[in-house]
């Protein structure tokens, strides 16, 4: 075939694909750069305070995750969980270098569990020096205004790095910051958040990445994105940085009556799906049109995971279930992988505490099976 008839044809072809009915330009083959791991958040080090922590995985837990064929968990961290201070005042600036190795060595020794069960794991700083979408919390700088938080920010991510030198880059990844954005009133969990700017976001980002990949060039890193996960960050393409998309739209499914995302949760409408919420109707055409961008970065060749998706339990669970079919779907026939928000608690697949499922006993926990069966097929 003559070249200028392959370029006719593969013209007409991706015209033909793009307007067929029920058809998107994502149908066509694609090819994720990271792997499509697959699994759980796991909450053991989400409180800032080790007095406070709530879960406390185990050897069993993490075989469960691979005898039920799943290979990675997300490892969302608050920083002062491993810093040495006084949790009676608020933290100084000084004190977010001040690292409590042993909370840092349990941390450590999750990850070596894990990953002795086969599972990648990839630490998360959900609140970092500076920054974190949840409110209601003194930080003695702004991560996005403050060199100070910013250099924080770096050592924390080079002390990191140090302490998984070695381990491989099927073993540990870096998922740098979690949902960043801009807001008002960084008590108010409700202030409006909006992006950050991307000259901005790519600085942080290459500062620390370099902090790093100094200690291991192999590192894989995920940047989560812009705008609390929901948009691309175009300004880092040319980075080899992944980055980390959100499984929780429309948030009228995902949040329902969530307290911390919603400022009336009493009064919002009952989602149903596919359907019209309040003055919005959503389907699986919505969901595509909201991942394409997403689908477009693994076809430019940037790696692309689904860091957190999930729904709270008082969504109705057929609703749940129909919804996050079609978000499991999309996210598959791009190889997208997922984690879902969580393992174990209101978003997982043990103890969710939902009124409208008929729970399966699990060792003395209750398991969603219609949610795990679910999860397994994708």
């Amino acid at each position: 075939m003559k070249r200028r008839d392959f370029i006719a044809q593969c013209s007409m072809a991706f015209v033909a694909t793009a307007w067929m009915p029920g058809r998107l330009l994502w149908d066509m083959p694609v090819s994720n750069k990271i792997p499509r791991w697959r699994g759980f958040n796991l909450l053991d080090f989400f409180s800032p305070d080790p007095m406070h922590r709530v879960q406390h995985t185990t050897a069993e837990h993490l075989k469960w995750m691979r005898d039920w064929g799943f290979d990675f968990i997300r490892l969302p961290i608050a920083y002062p969980y491993y810093l040495q201070i006084d949790r009676t005042k608020n933290i100084a600036a000084e004190d977010v270098y001040h690292i409590n190795q042993q909370a840092v060595e349990e941390i450590v020794q999750l990850v070596d569990k894990a990953n002795q069960y086969g599972l990648h794991v990839s630490v998360n700083l959900h609140r970092a020096p500076g920054y974190c979408i949840n409110a209601g919390f003194h930080e003695p700088f702004n991560l996005w205004t403050d060199k100070a938080a910013q250099d924080a920010f770096y050592f924390h991510w080079n002390m990191w790095a140090k302490q998984f030198k070695h381990k491989s880059a099927d073993q540990v990844s870096f998922d740098l910051i979690n949902e960043p954005a801009m807001r008002q009133d960084m008590n108010d969990q409700h202030s409006p958040a909006s992006a950050v700017p991307g000259a901005l976001y790519r600085k942080i980002i290459v500062g620390a990445t370099q902090a790093i990949w100094k200690e291991n060039p192999n590192r894989i890193v995920l940047a989560d994105g812009n705008d609390v996960g929901n948009d691309i960050i175009p300004e880092i393409e040319d980075l080899p940085v992944a980055q980390s998309c959100r499984g929780y739209y429309p948030h009228a499914i995902s949040h329902y009556k969530a307290p911390w995302a919603n400022k009336d949760p009493e009064h919002m409408p009952v989602p149903v799906w596919p359907g019209r919420i309040g003055n919005q109707y959503f389907d699986r055409r919505s969901l595509e049109k909201y991942y394409q961008p997403w689908i477009e970065l693994v076809q430019k060749g940037i790696g692309v995971h689904c860091g957190e998706c999930g729904c709270w339990n008082k969504t109705p669970h057929p609703v749940f279930l129909s919804w996050f079919h079609d978000v499991l779907d999309i996210l598959t026939q791009a190889g997208i992988g997922y984690a879902l928000w969580n393992f174990i608690g209101d978003f997982g697949v043990l103890d969710s505490g939902r009124v409208d499922v008929q729970y399966e006993d699990w060792y003395g926990h209750q398991l969603d099976r219609q949610l795990l069966n679910l999860l397994m097929k994708y």
